[in-house]
């Protein structure tokens, strides 16, 4: 996620500058401005993405900062006051930054400060959405109730999450494995076979010619190729850390066969998901729908739901509002219909997420069913093709002897 280093002013009049994480800038300011900051500026960081050391800045992960909200809730619901809470999650915290943040919030708390506007001056570490459902908690006096809410919706996320990334890792493997075997032919392997094809001066057949020529060309100009790979890399990231590259990206994914009909579904999930845990949370919702605008983790999609929320705040309702964004399917926009007209909206979002969520998953199931046999076909195809264009001729010659 990019970083922007943001000039706002606070309640107190202070100007002060802080780095804040987010999907994009309009998103941040809105959120900024949401928390009564003025902004003044906000810049994107791009030399954040030459810095290795601090990568994760010891906050915490999405596992263990479900970890950490299963303790609070625990605590809480324990009937301990806040300070004897937070004492007792620092003695178990490990993470030195982690430790050093929840000090300061205790010392804020200890202040007069609520959980949530302590939580609030760590943005980094705590997500907008988890200290806005804290909030609506702290109001209704149901905080236990709240944070459970939020869990469940986290749970539920990191899983989706989790079955994505296990998805991908065995395709990002076999391609890691035909890139490194295949590099190693024809850097390695084949040069000495072409050693011996030259001092045995034989005709070569063509498919031997191809690979020793794409092998000679590989290994004289692989310095070249890795450093304009490396610029081509640069200029790329670089290129994707402005609004337009991003937006340009996100435009092509979503037009991609098959994946982008999976990443729209995982985006509607998602979104459909942290939308009913906000209304249940008690947050109104216009405030909800901007505040799960960010899970679609689209520029495309963000600037179209960014419309639909202007247009319920024109009076219109929200599953016509969601039909002109125009990437809702009929089948979610007649679930919010039904629900937004019984009023049981924020039930029926989640039908409408556990819906998608299958979706995404039988497209996943799907993804790996196919993948395996054709990276298992390719990687034959390109191994066993160089090793059989390297000994073609050898077999050749045998034939010819005999």
């Amino acid at each position: 996620m990019p970083t922007f280093r943001c000039k706002i002013g606070l309640a107190d009049g202070r100007v002060v500058e802080k780095d804040f994480d987010a999907p994009n800038r309009q998103l941040l300011r809105d959120n900024l401005e949401e928390q009564g900051f003025y902004v003044f500026s906000i810049k994107k960081d791009l030399l954040r993405f030459f810095s290795f050391s601090n990568a994760g800045g010891g906050r915490l992960s999405g596992q263990r900062f479900l970890s950490f909200n299963q303790e609070l809730l625990v605590l809480i619901r324990s009937g301990l006051p806040i300070l004897q809470v937070l004492d007792t999650l620092m003695e178990r915290m490990e993470s030195p930054a982690v430790l050093a943040v929840l000090r300061q919030v205790r010392e804020d708390v200890k202040g007069g400060a609520s959980l949530s506007d302590a939580f609030e001056k760590f943005p980094n570490y705590f997500p907008y959405l988890y200290i806005a459902s804290i909030r609506a908690g702290e109001r209704t006096g149901d905080l236990p109730v709240t944070l459970a809410r939020y869990l469940e919706y986290q749970r539920r996320m990191e899983a989706i999450k989790a079955r994505i990334r296990s998805a991908s890792f065995y395709p990002a493997f076999l391609t890691g494995v035909v890139t490194v075997v295949v590099l190693f032919l024809m850097v390695w392997v084949v040069p000495r076979f072409t050693s011996i094809y030259a001092d045995a001066d034989v005709e070569l057949p063509l498919m031997t010619r191809i690979v020793i020529g794409a092998a000679e060309g590989m290994v004289s100009y692989l310095p070249v190729v890795l450093v304009v790979l490396l610029l081509l890399g640069v200029a790329a990231r670089i290129f994707l850390c402005s609004e337009k590259g991003l937006l340009l990206r996100d435009r092509l994914l979503l037009r991609l066969p098959f994946f982008g009909r999976l990443l729209s579904d995982y985006a509607i999930s998602s979104f459909c998901r942290t939308f009913s845990t906000t209304l249940s949370g008690g947050i109104p919702a216009v405030e909800a729908m901007r505040m799960s605008r960010a899970t679609l983790n689209n520029r495309d999609l963000e600037t179209r739901m960014l419309d639909a929320v202007r247009r319920v705040e024109e009076g219109v309702a929200i599953a016509p509002s969601f039909e002109k964004a125009g990437f809702f399917p009929p089948v979610a926009l007649r679930m919010i219909g039904v629900g937004e007209t019984t009023g049981a909206l924020a039930e029926m979002l989640t039908e409408v997420s556990d819906y998608y969520e299958m979706q995404v998953g039988g497209r996943l199931d799907k993804l790996t069913t196919l993948v395996e046999p054709v990276m298992m076909l390719v990687m034959g195809v390109l191994i066993g093709g160089i090793v059989l264009a390297m000994y073609f001729p050898i077999f050749q010659l045998a034939g010819t002897v005999g």
